[in-house]
């Protein structure tokens, strides 16, 4: 029988997209109180996804990309989105934006061979976890670069993602290294805490 081993620990991240830059910065500070100090910061590039958004957000959308310093596990995903989507129905309640959804925060998170996204949406290259969310492989790391799929937002394939995920894989890498907590060979992982559902 094959012997189960626990994995290797992950970087989270978010996507904290927003048109105000006040609702940008009340999420950053709300990912540092409940998930802890802030690590990589993605460069602020601008937002469109074919005005999908529009109605709901307004023009002029701003998209960061927010790594957390400490690693998680992660099985969390699930938990991570669904917290979010409650901080997302929070800031609209208690900002006075004329827009219905003046904040959208995708949690993901890096590992030294993907990257990857939860989502609420089912596609056909999407696996379901639970509590209504499903995981999305958008990245993947091979021959030393980041590359992406047919389904991968146009957002996650350019240079600033892939300067992103790099910054946070190289932080991972250094990190397992330093605990010998890389998979093979090992049954747990120096290191890592249960990531908090709230």
């Amino acid at each position: 029988m094959s012997e189960i081993r626990l994995i290797e620990p992950v970087v989270r991240f978010c996507a904290v997209i927003s048109r105000h830059q006040e609702a940008r910065q009340w999420a950053k500070q709300r990912l540092a109180e409940r998930w802890g100090e802030l690590g990589e910061k993605g460069e602020s590039s601008p937002f469109e996804a074919g005005g999908f958004y529009q109605p709901e957000m307004g023009d002029g959308l701003t998209k960061e990309l927010i790594g957390i310093a400490q690693f998680a596990d992660p099985a969390g995903l699930a938990d991570w989105k669904n917290v979010t989507n409650e901080w997302e129905s929070e800031y609209a309640s208690l900002s006075d934006h004329p827009e219905p959804r003046p904040l959208n925060l995708d949690p993901g998170y890096v590992s030294q061979a993907k990257l990857v996204l939860a989502t609420i949406k089912d596609r056909d290259h999407r696996i379901y976890l639970r509590d209504g969310i499903f995981a999305e492989v958008t990245l993947n790391y091979v021959g030393g670069r980041w590359i992406h799929h047919r389904w991968s937002y146009p957002d996650y394939r350019t240079e600033t993602v892939a300067r992103f995920a790099a910054n946070c894989r190289a932080r991972l890498r250094q990190h397992l290294k330093a605990t010998g907590g890389f998979r093979v060979g090992v049954k747990k992982t120096p290191g890592v805490k249960p990531s908090p559902k709230v």
